[in-house]
């Protein structure tokens, strides 16, 4: 059965000892799909694998997860990205060593509305690294791959709280329905004591993630502009999943069009916003270019 929290704990240390220990489920529709692909193994490449495994965020922490654990001296150096670590692994013994991976559905079987929740990050999760891939490509990022990566994995522990503590989450849920302007932050704090970040910080050095992703998902960098096109990504795709009427979406778009230098209007075509909230969206200078960024 799955060990669930279910009171709160005392200090961020309790947190991360007991997320840290638990076996991470992965979706069930990627389960299915590597199953699937056991049966053609000798004609599986590992891009195929990479792009199964980067349409979940859980899969994808679960890789580097188990790549941390069981890294071998002849590793000298980190892997961020998926289809590295798969190359690394080989495809074979990747599909062995995932072949029993719990699912979140069923993980989460006796809790609809937190397996609810957790599939709505998880969507925001995917939403945010399309959103930095396109935009860490506009910026010619010197890898794009570990910004993909990293703006998959921003919301990570939103969805192990989902996932581990699913009633405490479902308060932060239930305080923010009740109070539309309640910041995340403060019912983080109400229910679990300390915030998803806190904890967060401490969760990346328990699973011993690479330093770089380290880095991308570090609120204290963010002046470097990869770092800062990780959060833009995480932070648009979530006012984003509220509506194109979300009064956080202005501000958003101006910090995007300082990220990438672009005029506001080719900038909204790209974002896919619709032609009837064109014109909310366009600056005073009618899409001219910021120029108090380099």
């Amino acid at each position: 059965m799955p060990d669930m929290l279910e009171s709160p704990l005392g200090s961020v240390e309790a947190y991360v000892a007991f997320f840290s220990r638990q076996d991470i489920p992965a979706l069930r529709h990627t389960v299915r799909a590597l199953a699937s692909l056991r049966e053609q193994e000798e004609s599986v490449n590992g891009r195929h694998i990479a792009s199964i495994v980067m349409g979940d965020p859980l899969m994808t922490i679960k890789l580097l997860v188990h790549l941390q654990t069981h890294r071998s001296l002849a590793q000298n150096h980190d892997l961020t990205t998926v289809d590295r670590v798969i190359m690394m692994m080989g495809i074979s013994p990747f599909l062995r060593t995932f072949e029993n991976v719990p699912t979140l559905e069923d993980w989460l079987s006796g809790h609809p509305r937190a397996l609810l929740g957790a599939l709505k990050v998880i969507g925001r999760a995917r939403s945010a690294a399309r959103y930095a891939r396109d935009w860490a490509i506009a910026r010619r990022d010197v890898d794009v791959d570990e910004i993909t990566v990293a703006a998959l994995l921003r919301e990570t522990t939103e969805i192990t709280c989902w996932t581990f503590a699913p009633e405490l989450t479902q308060r932060i849920r239930n305080m923010q329905e009740m109070d539309l302007r309640l910041r995340s932050s403060v019912a983080q704090k109400v229910v679990f004591g300390f915030t998803e970040r806190e904890i967060q910080l401490g969760l990346i050095k328990a699973w011993r993630l690479p330093a770089l992703l380290a880095a991308l998902l570090d609120e204290e960098h963010v002046d470097n502009p990869r770092v800062r096109n990780v959060r833009l990504a995480s932070e648009f795709a979530r006012h984003r999943a509220r509506g194109w009427d979300d009064p956080a979406l202005p501000d958003d778009i101006a910090a995007i069009e300082r990220l990438l230098h672009i005029g506001r209007e080719p900038l909204l075509r790209r974002l896919g916003t619709p032609p009837e909230q064109m014109q909310r969206f366009m600056s005073p200078t009618q899409g001219a270019v910021p120029k108090n960024e380099a």
